[in-house]
C-alpha cells in the first residue's frame, strides 16, 4: 500500500505483541492504527478533552477506540478493493476533529489525527480533492498571493444573507456563522528590532497571525524586544520560488489530507531554517496548532534528520518566556486592574503539555487572577465550524462546558491563545477573547 506520509516511526510495533492485531495490510500506517489497545478512555465525560465527538454524542462509534476498529476493518479488506472511499470509513471519521487529545490522553496514544489525514491523502487520490477542501486547506496559497480579493469576498459574504446562503450551497460553507475577516493590513514588522542584550531570536509568523490578526506578531516583537532580544521576522530562503509569500507550517493542508502541499511547505520551512539549525537560534511561534505541528507532524513528512534538530528549536512565546525566566528574564511588568479572568487552552496546547507554561507566564502579572476552564474541544477546529454538515456538532462540542463557562462570567476578560477557540467563543457567547501576547504587552511597565 502506498502511503502519503512518513510511518517508518512505527516500523517495531507490534513485535513479540499477540495482542496487537495489526491489520494484514497498510505496513507500519496499520501498525499506527494498532496502537489502540481497547483501554476506552476515549468514552468518559470527566476532565480532559477526549474524545469531543464522543462526548456530544454519547455513542460509541464516534469514539477513537470504533475509529481504530473501522480502519482495521478497512485494512483487512472487509470494506473491498478501494476501501478509502467506503462510506462506513467516512462515516466513523465524520466528527473527527483533529484535536490530537488521544496522543495525549489515551494511555496508546493513539494519533488518530496522522491517521486521519493519512486517510483524507487516500480518499482524495481515488475521489478527487473537493472544492470546499480546496478552498480551506489552500487559505495560506490564497491569503498569501490574492490577500485583497479574498478580504473582499469574505466582506460581502458576511454582509449578504444571500451571499451566505449561495456559499452554503455551492461550497458548503455554513451561512449561520461569519467567516473570520481579514485585517485591514497583514503583518509587516521589521526584519530585525531589538538591541539584542540577551541574544537573539526568530519569530516564525504564522498565516493567521499575518493576515488576520497581525496585532499578535506586534506584540510579541514588543515583548521579546523590551525582555532584550534581538527579533528577527522568519523570512523564505533567497532562492524561495515564492519570496514574498510568508512561511506557512502546512497545517490547514495536513488536515484536509492535502499531503503533498503540506510537504511543500515544510520544504520551504526547512529551507528558511537551514543556517538556523546550525547556529541553534530560537524560533517562536504563536499559533499553537501552527508552531506544534512543526515540531510534531513535521516529522510525517519524510523531510529527513534536520526536522529533529529543528524541533528543539521550537516554542511557543509563553514556553521561551518560561525557559528564559529559569535563566534570569524577568519581564518588567506592572497590574492590569483587571477582574479575574478566564483561561481557555487550544487543544494543541493541552496535548503538548503547553498550559503549564501558559498558567506560569500570567502569574508574572502583578495582582492577575485566572482561573482555567476545564473544557474539552471549542468545537471550531480550523474550519469544522465552518462546514455547513458540522455547524450544529461544532457548537455542542463548546456548549459542553467552554461557552456556559464564559456566560457564567460576564465581566471577566477572556484568554485563548487558538485562533479558532477566539472565533468559537465569539460566536456562540459574544465575547471577545484575547492571545496572551496582546495581555503581556498591555502589562509592560515600559513604553
Amino acid at each position: 500500500m502506498k502511503t502519503f506520509l512518513d510511518w517508518s516511526a512505527y516500523d517495531t510495533y507490534g513485535m513479540g505483541d499477540a495482542y496487537s492485531g495489526i491489520p494484514a495490510t497498510g505496513g507500519n500506517y496499520a501498525k499506527a492504527v494498532a496502537v489502540c489497545m481497547h483501554s476506552r478512555d476515549c468514552q468518559h465525560e470527566g476532565k480532559g478533552v477526549m474524545c469531543p465527538s464522543y462526548r456530544i454524542t454519547g455513542d460509541r462509534a464516534h469514539s477513537t477506540e470504533a475509529r481504530v476498529a473501522s480502519f482495521k476493518a478497512a485494512l483487512n479488506g472487509e470494506y473491498g478493493d478501494k476501501s478509502f472511499d467506503d462510506p462506513r470509513l467516512a462515516e466513523s471519521m465524520d466528527l473527527c476533529v483533529s484535536c490530537k487529545a488521544c496522543k495525549k490522553e489515551c494511555p496508546s496514544s493513539v494519533d488518530m489525527t496522522l491517521i486521519k489525514t493519512e486517510y483524507l491523502a487516500q480518499r482524495h487520490e481515488i475521489m478527487g480533492v473537493p472544492r470546499r477542501t480546496c478552498i480551506f486547506g489552500g487559505l495560506p496559497h490564497w491569503a498569501g498571493r490574492y490577500r485583497g480579493l479574498l478580504r473582499l469576498m469574505i466582506k460581502l459574504r458576511n454582509s449578504s444573507a444571500a451571499l451566505a446562503k449561495l456559499a452554503e450551497s455551492w461550497f458548503g460553507i455554513t451561512s449561520r456563522r461569519p467567516l473570520p475577516a481579514l485585517a485591514p493590513k497583514a503583518f509587516s514588522g521589521a526584519a530585525v528590532s531589538g538591541e539584542g542584550e540577551r541574544g537573539e531570536v526568530i519569530l516564525f509568523v504564522d498565516t493567521f497571525c499575518h493576515h488576520f490578526d497581525p496585532e499578535i506578531a506586534e506584540a510579541a516583537t514588543t515583548i521579546l524586544t523590551t525582555a532584550g532580544y534581538k527579533v528577527r521576522i522568519a523570512k523564505p530562503a533567497p532562492d524561495d520560488a515564492e519570496p514574498d509569500r510568508p512561511l506557512c507550517c502546512g497545517r490547514t493542508f495536513l488536515t484536509t489530507g492535502m499531503v503533498e502541499s503540506a510537504r511543500h511547505e515544510g520544504k520551504r520551512v526547512l529551507a528558511a531554517f537551514r543556517s538556523e539549525i546550525e547556529n541553534k537560534t530560537p524560533i517562536i511561534g504563536l499559533e499553537p496548532s501552527c508552531l506544534l505541528s512543526l515540531r510534531d507532524e513535521l516529522y510525517s513528512m519524510g523531510l529527513g534528520a534536520e526536522v529533529g534538530d529543528l524541533g528543539k528549536q521550537l516554542y511557543l512565546l509563553e514556553e521561551f518566556l518560561v525557559r528564559e525566566h529559569t535563566r534570569g528574564l524577568r519581564l518588567p511588568l506592572k497590574p492590569l486592574n483587571l477582574p479575574k479572568a478566564l483561561l481557555h487552552g487550544h487543544c494543541h496546547q493541552k496535548a503538548f503539555g503547553v498550559m503549564k507554561a501558559t498558567r506560569k507566564v500570567l502569574t508574572w502579572i502583578p495582582e492577575f487572577k485566572f482561573d482555567l476552564i476545564e473544557s474539552s474541544c471549542c468545537g471550531m477546529a480550523g474550519s469544522f465550524g465552518l462546514e455547513a454538515e458540522h455547524y450544529d456538532a461544532s457548537l455542542k462540542m463548546a456548549e459542553i462546558s467552554l461557552l456556559p463557562a464564559v456566560r457564567a462570567e460576564a465581566e471577566a476578560p477572556i484568554i485563548a491563545n487558538g485562533f479558532s477557540c477566539r472565533h468559537q467563543i465569539e460566536h456562540g457567547a459574544g465575547r471577545p477573547s484575547r492571545h496572551i501576547a496582546l495581555l503581556l504587552r498591555d502589562a509592560l511597565a515600559v513604553g
